[in-house]
């Protein structure tokens, strides 16, 4: 019996991770639940879950989730400090990093130090941390197991090898919503057309980023870390099938890839019971015949210059990555807001990125912490004058 926390159960990731859960009763116990501020679902998930702990991020919550948890037996957590006791809590083997944004920074740092495993769905922590966090999972021998649908696609095409073996990555995407789109049709991008992505049902942070490709860049980020390749040797493919999740290639030249229907419970149920392999519940067989071809074609980096800016920010390296990571999300909810258009988002993010004087030489935690508020400050402060 594997014992899982969840950090933002209440989230796509959250929800799906639990469905999973519920499909393998004698294979998994949840003793951990935790959501930003919907206080309502996560307290309907304890209840039909039993976890030992529930924690709420947002601390004017915690009166209400207790009001909602009378009569259960569970602890509440609230608060940074609460997401943090929660992840690394003795009673989990494994603990799922569900949470949006740069908040599963620190939540994923306090599991690392308490020598948890880590299901990792935030991209945001390696993207704004990476050399970090994957350091102190080699210091203290946890293991860092990708749920996104494409990391987990090399990460099972790179089992059993030695990451030596490894020449080059293909990351694929749908290319999203914007994909076939005019210049004028991208400005006049409403938040309603931009979240209906053409394959997979995601929070709206995630599906603006994918709308942007920023969610793309922060993909070659993460495979940077994740299996060690140069940032030049990973490819970014468009394939709107979404059938091949990525590919691989190794120093012989073979090309291996991971093929499935899109559904996230696949690489959820992947990352839940890894090494096992349990048996599908989800996905149908991909019926190759009725598909008939799949299709690549390179993005369009003039249209969708994101992709460019994470590159550049890489590049730079210190805490460009992380002033990136905490300026997009300023931006991506500053659009969810109707505060900017679609294409501003880029073009505010271009100019934090050159205003912003990283640390020099090695970054600690502060430093990253520190990168996200001016990023985060100097973002409104571009926002704001745009508007005035």
């Amino acid at each position: 019996m594997k014992r899982i926390t969840i950090l933002g159960s209440t989230g796509s990731i959250g929800v799906n991770a639990l469905k999973v859960i519920s499909n393998f009763p004698d294979r998994f116990k949840v003793v951990g639940l935790s959501a930003h501020k919907n206080t309502k679902l996560l307290a309907k998930q304890v209840r039909e879950y039993r976890p030992k702990f529930a924690a709420i991020g947002e601390r004017e919550g915690l009166p209400q989730l207790k009001r909602d948890l009378s009569g259960c037996r569970v602890k509440t957590l609230c608060g940074q400090e609460g997401l943090a006791e929660l992840a690394s809590c003795h009673e989990a083997d494994l603990v799922v990093v569900a949470l949006s944004g740069d908040a599963g920074l620190l939540p994923t740092v306090a599991a690392l130090k308490a020598s948890k495993d880590i299901a990792l769905a935030n991209k945001e922590s390696l993207v704004s941390a990476g050399s970090l966090i994957t350091r102190l999972a080699r210091k203290k021998g946890a293991r860092i197991i990708p749920i996104d649908s494409e990391h987990s696609a090399i990460f099972q095409c790179m089992a059993g090898r030695d990451h030596s073996e490894l020449k080059r990555i293909f990351l694929t995407g749908t290319g999203g919503p914007m994909l076939k789109s005019t210049k004028a049709r991208m400005k006049a991008a409403t938040p309603k057309v931009i979240l209906k992505h053409p394959k997979w049902k995601m929070g709206p942070k995630v599906t603006v980023d994918s709308a942007t490709l920023m969610n793309k860049g922060f993909e070659v980020i993460e495979a940077h870390w994740l299996f060690g390749i140069d940032m030049e040797r990973i490819e970014v493919l468009i394939h709107p099938e979404a059938i091949i999740h990525s590919m691989v290639e190794l120093r012989d030249g073979a090309i291996l890839a991971q093929l499935s229907e899109p559904d996230m419970r696949l690489p959820i149920q992947y990352a839940l019971s890894f090494p096992e392999r349990l048996n599908g519940k989800y996905t149908s067989a991909v019926d190759f015949a009725r598909l008939g071809s799949l299709h690549f074609e390179h993005p369009d980096l003039k249209k969708f210059p994101c992709l460019d800016l994470v590159r550049q920010a890489m590049a730079k390296g210190g805490t460009y990555p992380a002033t990136l990571s905490a300026s997009n999300e300023e931006l991506v909810r500053a659009f969810l807001k109707g505060c900017i258009g679609f294409i501003e988002i880029p073009s505010i993010l271009k100019k934090v990125l050159k205003n912003h004087r990283s640390v020099s030489g090695d970054i600690d935690l502060e430093d990253v912490l520190n990168a996200h508020i001016w990023a985060r400050a100097e973002t409104q402060h571009l926002i704001n004058k745009k508007r005035r």
